[in-house]
């Protein structure tokens, strides 16, 4: 069960006032509020790109039991609570699945979460594929959409957030180029929390 604080309440109220995005739908509304929330900046909803039904595939994949795959440590942290008091989602990161990389031309970060990728959705697929959030690393992004191009099971939904600013941009660009499921934060901006804050937003919704 999630009590929210009235502080947050009314936070939410004032920048539901405040936003400008109308085109939205309910619960891509709702993720971005969560965003401007967490970054206390209004101009992120110019940045914000969701594919057409992201949102709704990423709730029904919440609400199937899909599993959480991160890249970083400090993204698990942020969902694990929400998770835990909503629809209890495991959420795993790229971490687990370090072990021995024999690509020398890989980051931990993108080994890990590669592998963390295959077993999971070996295991589970469909409408409870995993949901892959990336708030940190852009090498992680882009090699995992050069693996789900032959996949047969692709992910319910794809955060693409991370931050910086060597490949950051190519890696987010790259993404939104394919027909996978995504909510990517355009520019160099973006980051676990935020990353974090978009799963937390559609966690809220499987009340």
């Amino acid at each position: 069960m999630v009590i929210d604080h009235p502080i947050f309440l009314e936070s939410i109220r004032f920048i539901r006032s405040h936003l400008l995005a109308n085109d939205l739908n309910y619960l891509e509304k709702k993720v971005l509020e969560r965003l401007v929330h967490t970054s206390g900046d209004f101009s992120v909803q110019n940045l914000v790109n969701f594919s057409e039904g992201a949102c709704e595939k990423g709730l029904q994949a919440l609400k199937n039991g899909a599993p959480i795959l991160t890249d970083t440590d400090m993204a698990a942290a942020a969902i694990k609570t929400m998770a835990e008091n909503t629809t209890r989602n495991e959420v795993f990161t790229a971490r687990m699945w370090f072990g021995k990389n024999n690509h020398a031309n890989l980051t931990k970060t993108a080994y890990g979460l590669s592998e963390g990728w295959k077993e999971l959705s070996a295991m589970n697929s469909g409408s409870k594929s995993p949901i892959v959030v990336i708030g940190s690393s852009p090498t992680a992004l882009t090699y995992l959409i050069d693996i789900l191009e032959n996949a047969k099971n692709l992910p319910s939904l794809i955060i693409g957030m991370p931050v910086g600013f060597i490949g950051v941009e190519k890696s987010k660009n790259k993404l939104i180029s394919t027909d996978f499921p995504r909510i990517v934060l355009n520019s160099t901006r973006g980051g676990a929390a935020m990353a974090a804050a978009a799963v937390n937003a559609l966690l809220r919704e499987t009340i």
